[in-house]
Order: C-alpha cells, then structure tokens, then sequence
C-alpha cells in the first residue's frame, strides 16, 4: 500500500500556516472584548464547561482546523479506532481502551469477535475478588485480614492508577469505604522505593498486586521477588500463594512465580500500558482499596466521554477541539509545551500520568508510513496543582516562554473549609487565584497601566507583563469518581486527536527499547565485575570512566550471594 501523503503537504495545513501572520497582528486583549466570539468558544457537556476563548484564535482559526482535520480524515480515524480496526499498525493492533468501561451490553468488535463480554468477564471476577477481601473472607496465611495492598508496576501500570488513587483519597464517599485500608504503588526498581513501600506494613495482612503483561518486565519482576522474598521471609514460601495475586496475560510464569493462576486477572493486546488504568491494571488495586461500585463509577464517567468523542460534531466535541487547539499552538504557533494546571490538590498526579500519555504517545519524529516527519510533533507537558504552581514556574509563564496552559477547576471541593470571620472560604480563595491566572495570561499590564500607576521608570519594563499568552479553562461540577474518569478520557482523546491529525502512530512506543536493550549490556558487565572482579569492556571511554569509578566506590556491597532486605 503506497504510504499517504503528510498531513503538511495539504491545502489546509498552508491555509493555517498562512492565518498564523492574521492572529500575531491581533492580541488576545483585542479578541477578548468580543463577547460573541467568547461566547460561540464556550462548551458545555455532562456537567462540564469549557472556556477556550482565550486561546489566539477566531472563528476563522476555528473552520481552517476543521478543514485540517477533514484532510487528516479524523472522523474516519476515530471510528476505525471503536471498530477495532488495526490502526497500531506497526505492531498489528486494535486500539480499545473505550472498550475497558463501554457498558455491558455494547457491542465493540476485535477481529470479528465482541470484547465486550471479556471485560465484564474481568470486571465481576474483580468485583468478586475484591468484595471477598474487603470482607474478610480471604486472609492471610497467619488468618489475619489483609488490609494493606501494594500494587507492583510500572509505567502505565503505575502512573494511572495512581492518578485515580490519590484524586479519590479526598473524595468524601471513596475515603468512606477506604477507612482501615492502605494501597501503595512500587514502581521504581530503586531500593528506596521498596524501602519506602513495606516501611510500616506487616506481611501478614498485606496483599501484593504485580502487574505486567508478560510477567517479564525487568524492574517490576526484580521488585515482585523483592516482596516475595519480604513475604516469604516473615511467614514462609507458601504464604506466596495467599499474598500474591497478579494482573497479566502469561499464566504460565505467574505459576512458575508461585501465584496461583486462579488470582490472575487478565488484560489484552488492544490495551495500551499508558491506557489501562481502566483495565484490571487499575480496576483491581482500586477496588480493594475503594469497592468496586466506586471504581465503576469512575468507569461510567470514562465511558460518557467516549460515547461523545465518538457522536459528537467537532465544534461541540471537547477532546477535538483540545486536540486541535494543541495542534495549532505546536505546529502553527510554535508552542511546543503544555502546563497542566489542576486548581486542586486531589489532582497532584494527574499531570505526571498525562505526561507519559502525551509524550510517550506523540513523540514521534516519523509518520504512521514510517516517513521522516518535517515538522516536530509532541507536546511537552508538565504541571502542578495551583496554587503551588504559581509559586514556582508561574515567573516563566507570565514573562518568560510562551506556554499554552490548561486551567481545571472544580466547583464544590472534595473537603470545604470555612473559618468564621474569613472574607471567603478556603475553596473561594483558591477558585479566585483559577479564575484570575487566565486573565492575567492574557490581558497582561502595559508600560502605560504601570506609569499610571506612578511604577519608577527603572521597573517599568521589569514589570510589563506582555499578555497574548493563550490557556483553556475547564471547570468540573465536583471531583468524584465519575468526574474523575470523565477528565481521564477527554485527555486520551485529546492525544488520539492530535496523533491522528497529525499523521502519526499514537499507541506504540519504540523510543523506550533502546535504553532498557543498552542497561542489559551494562547489567551484564556489572554481575561480571562484582562476582569475578572481571574489568570494564567494550563500552566508550565516557561510560568505561563511569562504570568503573562507580564499582570502585562500591566494593562495600557484598560478593556473597545472600539475601539483603531494607532496614527500615
């Protein structure tokens, strides 16, 4: 099949780059005092409204991206991603995380087979599971509950359900039923990681959670021993069986590991690592720590974004629009960074968990044919909660880079504080800070605002702000589960949009190979080094140097092969 053309070649796409000249001669200030135009770019779904008048566009800005996302055929892409057509083309797979919350009696079709009953197959084995320990039903080896839980994973086997963990640890119904419960996430292959993890927990009413597809993933099956051995250590090799549990689809070494197979809960080829959160990679811990309807609500909000990113028209569709505006700002604009600005606390790991999202999905230097790309693709993307942000990299974004910022807000808060006497609450003084930024972004102060206001003439241009610095508000009605898994899926969309756009695979991730085959060298070098005193070879003379200097400052750590745990 001869490759398709680059979305650049297009008539739309030198129509946009054309309009770029247009929108520099207008500041936002300008744009802003339209009130139709801020009106026509308000959307509201579900309970959600989103606010992107202040982003350097026009109605006019508005149809060219149309046009642009007409000759990227999206409409077209997006329903042969819910067909379960092969659009992971480069490794020959159906992309349906939608499928992973679509209600039970949908109909999602993979290879001619509908998924949809697996995944509630998985979905009530979990509920059963979970409800069974919650309970008390199942316990330990020693007959005691097991009410710590410590899931074993990384990357997107981490970073989502960590996410979701730490957004409902506030919320007033999940922590209800989280009362008397632990969840704790290992991800790190650093010992301290591990140290951290088991510090303060007993073996003996702990249940560990590993996750990996394979069972082969080198950091999580290093810390999946490291636990066993915390396990067998305290309560003797055949507790294993009744404190370990696994998420993965290879039966066989989850056996040979001393799990039960039984206690393996299943994923498939269609589910992305970063986009499983929604499968039992995250449905599972989540579960045992919150009960099941409460994951499932989560599971309900995700699937109301789904069924509008797929039926509704991109003038109404929130993860379109985003996925366009954010391809207008990188490629058009030149903006290549995002900050994700969370005006609640609940939200402190929801930036990290986008980061791999975004970048691991559309940081791409080639096209979906394989083609060298020549224009840059990806967004970088960091961020924190308000109003911490605003005390540590605010500076750059106010008078420094122009970044593009995402605003989310929340109307009720997960735990109101009111203090008699207060001018306003502490939620209000927080939504103040959301509702002012923006603007702030936007309108910024001139050398005449700043001289009226009789500023010394020597501080005068340190304290122009330029404005024109473009941001999206979205303002959720609360943060519970539903709402949580209703932003996880507009920012899933939202990539897909921008990939598809913009002529690129989405959903593989060939840049993470390199490095974990290069650590295996290294690896290697170091069990011959430690156990044979054999020297440093066949590395540069930068790596040898290093290697080397650091052996030496380690000879401390002993040539016996015994067993060390921390000491914490």
């Amino acid at each position: 099949m001869a490759p398709s053309a680059l979305i650049c070649e297009t008539q739309p796409w030198k129509d946009l780059k054309a309009h770029v000249d247009d929108i520099k001669k207008t500041h936002l200030r300008e744009l802003m005092s339209d009130t139709e135009r801020c009106q026509s770019m308000m959307i509201e779904f579900d309970g959600m409204l989103l606010d992107y008048s202040r982003q350097r566009a026009t109605s006019d800005t508005l149809n060219k991206l149309k046009n642009l996302a007409e000759a990227a055929h999206l409409k077209e892409k997006i329903n042969k991603m819910f067909n379960g057509e092969r659009i992971n083309s480069t490794e020959d797979r159906s992309v349906l995380h939608v499928a992973l919350r679509a209600p039970r009696d949908s109909v999602i079709n993979s290879d001619g087979k509908n998924v949809v009953p697996d995944v509630w197959q998985v979905l009530d084995k979990i509920k059963d599971f979970s409800e069974r320990i919650r309970s008390g039903a199942w316990i330990g080896a020693t007959g005691k509950a097991l009410t710590n839980v410590i899931a074993v994973g990384i990357g997107g086997s981490f970073l989502g359900p960590l996410f979701v963990h730490t957004a409902l640890q506030t919320d007033s119904e999940a922590s209800e039923f989280a009362k008397g419960r632990q969840l704790r996430f290992l991800a790190n292959v650093d010992p301290v990681d591990v140290a951290r993890n088991i510090t303060g927990l007993d073996p003996e009413t702990t249940l560990v959670v590993v996750v990996s597809k394979t069972f082969t993933t080198a950091e999580t099956m290093l810390n999946a021993r490291t636990i066993r051995e915390w396990i067998s250590a305290a309560l003797g090799p055949e507790a294993v069986a009744k404190h370990m549990v696994a998420v993965s689809t290879n039966l066989t070494l989850v056996e040979k590991f001393g799990i039960d197979p039984n206690n393996a809960f299943a994923f498939w080829d269609w589910v992305g690592g970063r986009y499983s959160v929604c499968s039992a990679v995250g449905v599972l811990p989540l579960s045992l720590q919150y009960g099941f309807a409460v994951v499932e609500k989560f599971l309900k909000g995700a699937s109301s974004i789904d069924q509008h990113f797929h039926s509704a028209p991109i003038e109404k569709n929130l993860p379109v629009l985003l996925g366009l505006l954010s391809v207008w700002n990188v490629s058009f604009l030149g903006y290549p960074a995002r900050a994700i600005l969370p005006y609640t606390q609940a939200l402190e790991k929801f930036a990290p968990h986008i980061q791999q999202v975004s970048m691991e999905s559309n940081g791409k230097g080639v096209s979906i044919d394989g083609v060298p790309l020549p224009f840059e693709a990806g967004e970088i993307d960091f961020g924190e909660p308000g109003t911490n942000g605003q005390h540590s990299f605010y500076q750059l974004i106010h008078q420094g880079r122009v970044i593009p910022c995402d605003f989310i807000g929340v109307v009720k808060s997960q735990q109101p504080v009111y203090l008699k006497g207060e001018v306003v609450s502490n939620h209000d003084e927080l939504m103040s800070n959301f509702f002012a930024q923006p603007d702030a972004l936007a309108y910024g102060k001139t050398p005449e605002q700043l001289l009226k206001e009789n500023v010394p003439h020597h501080l005068v241009t340190h304290k122009t702000f330029s404005g024109d610095r473009p941001s999206v508000s979205l303002l959720l009605p609360s943060l519970n589960a539903y709402n949580i898994g209703q932003l996880l899926a507009i920012y899933e969309h939202r990539v897909a949009v921008e990939g598809f756009v913009w002529g690129i695979n989405s959903f593989d991730q060939w840049g993470v190979e390199l490095g974990k085959s290069l650590a295996t060298q290294v690896r290697k070098q170091l069990n011959a080094s430690r156990k044979k005193a054999e020297p440093v070879e066949g590395f540069n003379f930068s790596t040898t140097a290093l290697l080397t200097r650091y052996l030496e400052a380690s000879t401390d750590i002993s040539k016996e092969d015994c067993t060390v745990l921390p000491k914490m």
